[in-house]
């Protein structure tokens, strides 16, 4: 058998699978959209990326991450869960073993990452407002009719892009409108919107932060040739796009988990059938004091397997 392990990362907008070789090599990766269904979500993902393998692949070790990353590590038996921080930071070491900097831009976050002699020494993240995010993009291409996959490369034919105010989505959007009524072409306001969300993060993640060479942008965003250009010009610095840039938090789980397994041999993976099996999620406020934290419950076929929630740790059982 062939020895691979298994990484997924759970984000709000995406889930993303990806299965590496012992060397780290991506055998097969998957997008998937979360739809704010989470569990739905993981098992569509473990059922779609073992279509994609070959029967004597076995997975060895299993890592999960984002914010779902212990919905995930309850569902699947996870080795290792980790906070996507990490996990990002691991992947681009390893696509990028000079890496300095880290952008990250996906559907509803944004983060940076600040590495120096390949150990994490800082980071910033956007939680909070969806002015810089794949996410307005997308409903800026929607709104404007234009499919998200040509909004980069409209952006790349704009001979005088117009300033849009980038601070918040809705001064954003009805300064695109106001521009669009003055006349100015569609080429020019996609490029000054890709301009204004790169000040918008420059000037709110990554505000404080030295952005140092080599400097590597990954998430979903990555893709967008527009923004990837208005980077390099506002950064004045060449910018490297890693292989997997899109799933990039999944490829640091998986490595995470070759990683732990080789010291800690034997995988807790229940298997590629959690794909067909029942899970429920529900949750209860514990009252035994003034914190009221909203614990967690994660049922497999009716039978409790994980909770988590409590400040304390009294109710966490992963």
């Amino acid at each position: 058998m062939n020895p691979c392990y298994l990484g997924i990362d759970v984000g709000s907008v995406s889930t993303n699978v990806v299965v590496i070789s012992s060397d780290g090599d991506v055998l097969t990766s998957l997008y998937l959209r979360t739809q704010g269904k989470p569990i739905n979500a993981i098992k569509e993902g473990v059922r779609k990326i073992k279509e994609n393998l070959s029967k004597d692949v076995e997975i060895a070790g299993t890592g999960t991450t984002g914010s779902g990353r212990n919905l995930a590590g309850a569902i699947i038996g996870a080795d290792i869960i980790k906070n996507e921080i990490t996990a990002h930071a691991v992947a681009a070491r390893f696509e990028v073993p000079s890496v300095q900097t880290i952008l990250e831009i996906g559907g509803q976050d944004s983060k940076i990452i600040i590495l120096r002699e390949g150990v994490v020494t800082d980071f910033a993240m956007n939680t909070v407002c969806a002015a810089g995010t794949g996410s307005f993009l997308d409903q800026q291409a929607a709104r404007l009719g234009i499919p998200i996959e040509q909004f980069g490369e409209l952006a790349l034919k704009s001979k005088n892009p117009v300033r849009i105010a980038g601070r918040c989505t809705v001064f954003a959007e009805s300064d695109m409108i106001h521009k669009q009524q003055m006349g100015h072409n569609i080429e020019d306001i996609i490029n000054g919107l890709c301009e204004a969300l790169v000040r918008n993060y420059l000037n709110n993640v990554a505000k404080g932060k030295e952005i140092l060479p080599s400097i590597v942008f990954q998430g979903g965003v990555a893709a967008n040739v527009g923004i990837r250009s208005a980077f390099t010009n506002a950064l004045k610095k060449e910018i490297t796009i890693p292989r997997h840039f899109s799933v990039m938090g999944a490829l640091g789980a998986a490595l995470l988990a070759r990683d732990y397994i080789k010291n800690n041999p034997g995988t807790k993976f229940k298997g590629f059938e959690v794909s067909e099996e029942n899970f429920e999620a529900d949750s209860f406020v514990c009252e035994g004091c003034s914190n009221l934290c909203e614990i967690v419950n994660i049922k497999e076929e009716g039978k409790l397997i994980a909770r988590w929630g409590s400040r304390c740790g009294k109710w966490d059982t992963i």
